[in-house]
């Protein structure tokens, strides 16, 4: 069996997402150009119908209020570290599918690393609701993209199918948050373990 390619998980949601990403294009783009990039979000009530009846389950916990304002205080902290200024983003309606599918649509396109830069910046840097999605069809725009394609990738039946089988991918790989990198049988999770991940992934290239 073929070895598969050092990959990486990664979530709009996810502030340490976030910060792993801008790491990994500021320090190790050499790594970010020879690794797949997989999305990781929480799934809605119909997506999770369907990853019951296939007799999937994913590792997500809610999280905690202590959880939720430690990570509030950890990430002003890691930003300060690097130099970045963000906006926390409020959301008052959260539909992770509405970000996430339209990025599987945008990298069939093949323009999934701007796309996912774009939305990192309206969600961390600006503030913007990601879940709305005017502002994903803003974003496609941008981009060259056809906003009403990816603006309502969330409601399009094959795009949703698609999405169930990146959900089953990170369910096989074991992936229980973000960011979550692996290379062969070595795993690493959390932005901290990213300089871990690129030295594996080099070590088979030099």
């Amino acid at each position: 069996m073929a070895r598969r390619r050092p990959r990486w998980y990664f979530s709009f949601r996810s502030p340490y997402s976030w910060m792993a990403y801008r790491d990994l294009m500021a320090h190790h783009r050499d790594v970010a150009e020879r690794i797949d990039w997989l999305p990781f979000w929480e799934p809605d009530a119909e997506a999770n119908g369907h990853l019951e009846q296939a007799g999937i389950s994913l590792p997500y916990v809610a999280m905690s209020r202590e959880k939720h304002l430690y990570i509030l205080q950890d990430v002003r902290r890691l930003a300060r570290d690097r130099g970045l200024e963000m906006v926390w983003p409020v959301d008052r309606r959260p539909r992770w599918e509405v970000s996430h599918l339209a990025y599987l649509v945008a990298d069939e396109l093949g323009h999934g690393q701007e796309f996912i830069a774009a939305v990192y910046r309206a969600r961390w840097e600006e503030g913007q609701d990601i879940s709305d999605p005017a502002v994903i069809a803003y974003i496609a725009e941008q981009l060259g993209l056809d906003p009403v394609r990816l603006s309502t990738a969330c409601d399009d039946p094959a795009v949703r199918e698609h999405g169930l089988g990146a959900l089953n991918s990170l369910s096989r790989d074991g992936v229980f948050g973000v960011p979550f990198f692996i290379d062969g049988y070595e795993k690493f999770w959390g932005v901290d373990r990213l300089p871990g991940f690129v030295a594996s992934v080099r070590s088979r290239t030099t």
